[in-house]
């Protein structure tokens, strides 16, 4: 059998008792994002439209098989102490160049103002849904279409929990739109990547990974 075969029906993963990680009220989440060009996003926002090139976007088609706006949203983050380099790992991933400067990229962290359920993609649950470990290296088009499996399937969970791929399986998340009402009226954190405040943790990250920083 395939380490990363298609997902299999809803009703089949409904009969596997998730195991989830729950994010207690109060967590610290980071992401980087753009606030100009393809699909702008502010702080506290989740993309609509999709599915893009990101792992675990869930969102549906349209008729003709075209990425569209629905009602499915998603945000990609991290957590725990090395969640700003992850970010900036993941962020960064096609170029592997951060540009601090295009599509005015904004690194933000906000607390989680009520616990929320996240599935747990970093060990045997990938197995034994039918996956593997490859679930969060192997090809984005199928990672997506178990992303839709997914979510459907465990309506009470709120997103996803995996390794980064991009920088030593620290743990990444994307929180689904079901979890939008656990967001805080302000951020704790809201810089641009330009800023000079964060000059030394993008050096350094870029210096660990190998992702040279390049401005335009």
């Amino acid at each position: 059998m395939a380490k990363f075969p298609e997902p299999p029906d809803v009703d089949a993963l409904k009969s596997i008792p998730p195991q989830t990680v729950n994010l207690e009220a109060g967590e610290k989440i980071f992401r980087v994002f753009r606030t100009e060009g393809p699909y702008p996003v502010s702080w506290n926002t989740f993309r609509y439209f999709g599915p893009t090139s990101s792992r675990f976007d869930h969102h549906l088609r349209n008729k003709v098989g075209q990425p569209d706006n629905g009602e499915r949203g998603v945000l990609y983050g991290a957590i725990g102490p090395r969640a700003i380099p992850t970010c900036l790992a993941e962020f960064f991933q096609g170029t592997r160049k951060i540009n601090r400067k295009d599509g005015v990229p904004v690194l933000s962290a906000f607390a989680l103002t009520a616990p929320l359920t996240l599935l747990d993609l970093r060990g045997s649950f990938a197995t034994q849904i039918g996956a593997s470990m490859a679930i969060n290296t192997g090809p984005r088009p199928r990672a997506q279409r178990w992303a839709q499996r997914l979510y459907e399937a465990y309506p009470r969970s709120h997103g996803i929990i995996y390794p980064s791929s991009m920088h030593a399986n620290e743990p990444a998340i994307t929180l689904w739109e079901r979890s939008t009402t656990f967001m805080p009226r302000h951020p704790l954190v809201h810089r641009l990547l330009s800023d000079p405040a964060l000059k030394f943790v993008i050096l350094e990250t870029a210096d660990a990974i190998g992702y040279p920083v390049v401005d335009p």
